[in-house]
């Protein structure tokens, strides 16, 4: 069967409870989280607009060129492009703050982003996508509903935040004893949801996964790499510059299966490659950000962020 013509296992209900998985994850991190945490992060703009430059303009950038060296199979193209396109996952606030990172500025990034792809994400796709004959020849016209993203914010991230922060702000006390219970089982409802949705589609992943695997493994590693370093370049603080690379290579790929299925009928190259991309991410986020928690972020003072 033709990658194109492959339908997977993920329907508006398994998209849907991922959704609510993920917001009970941004539930965790926000537990552990102050309003001085965000205070902090607003008299640093210099840090919130690298993290958007380096996730709405760089990497979108950085793929179209790695679309051009490996030059996949045009729908595969599309997938890689729609996925750095989209808005940060809200899984990257977990690994910032598991590696050491700067929280309160990965989420402050996570809400920019997605309200900023209201408009970046269209741009974009539409954008790089036609410079390339492949990937024109499929690319459809599509609209994003700016109420419906609204609403998908004050869902995974807005409410969840806000109830997390309620917590620690009121019952301080309780939030310390719930914070390590609630960050365990949050990962682990995360993982069973992944684990179920991985082995519901691995004829998919096995008969296909050629084409993606190593492509999506490289295209995620650059983006790590191109968060972290031009962060680093721009001067950052070393906890800044951990959660711009999680900002920048930690993708909302649900939301790109979503707009698969919404506006390009679920198209299989794309499809396959975002969901792996879904897949793999988390690995890749656990793996480094195990990494850095055994590296304590150096002193601020050694990359002071001026306002």
């Amino acid at each position: 069967m033709p990658i194109d013509q492959v339908q997977l296992n993920f329907n508006p209900q398994a998209l849907l409870a991922l959704n609510f998985v993920l917001a009970f994850v941004m539930f965790g991190v926000a537990l552990d989280l102050k309003i001085s945490d965000f205070k902090a992060a607003l008299k640093t703009p210099k840090a919130l607009v690298i993290g958007m430059v380096s996730h709405h303009i760089l990497f979108p950038a950085l793929t179209f060129l790695f679309i051009l060296l490996v030059k996949p199979h045009p729908s595969i193209g599309l997938g890689m492009l729609l996925v750095s396109s989209c808005p940060a996952g809200h899984i990257s606030n977990f690994f910032t703050q598991r590696a050491g990172g700067n929280a309160a500025l990965s989420v402050s990034i996570s809400t920019l982003s997605t309200l900023g792809a209201l408009v970046m994400t269209p741009i974009n796709v539409s954008f790089w996508g036609s410079l390339d004959p492949g990937m024109k020849a499929i690319l459809k016209d599509f609209s994003l509903d700016p109420l419906r993203m609204l609403v998908e914010v004050a869902i995974l991230l807005g409410v969840p935040l806000f109830l997390g922060l309620l917590i620690s702000h009121r019952w301080p006390a309780f939030a310390a004893r719930a914070l390590k219970p609630m960050r365990v089982f949050s990962l682990g409802v995360f993982a069973v949801f992944v684990t179920g949705a991985l082995l519901a589609n691995w004829p998919f992943f096995l008969q296909y996964g050629q084409y993606v695997v190593g492509v999506v493994l490289l295209h995620n590693a650059g983006a790590l790499a191109l968060g972290y370093g031009f962060s680093r370049a721009a001067g950052l603080a070393e906890r800044d510059c951990r959660a711009v690379s999680f900002e920048t290579g930690i993708q909302n790929s649900g939301l790109g299966l979503v707009l698969i299925f919404n506006f390009f009928g679920g198209l299989g190259g794309m499809a396959i490659v975002t969901a792996w991309w879904g897949v793999w991410h988390i690995f890749a986020g656990m793996a480094l950000s195990t990494w850095w928690m055994k590296r304590a972020p150096l002193s601020p003072k050694v990359h002071e962020v001026k306002a």
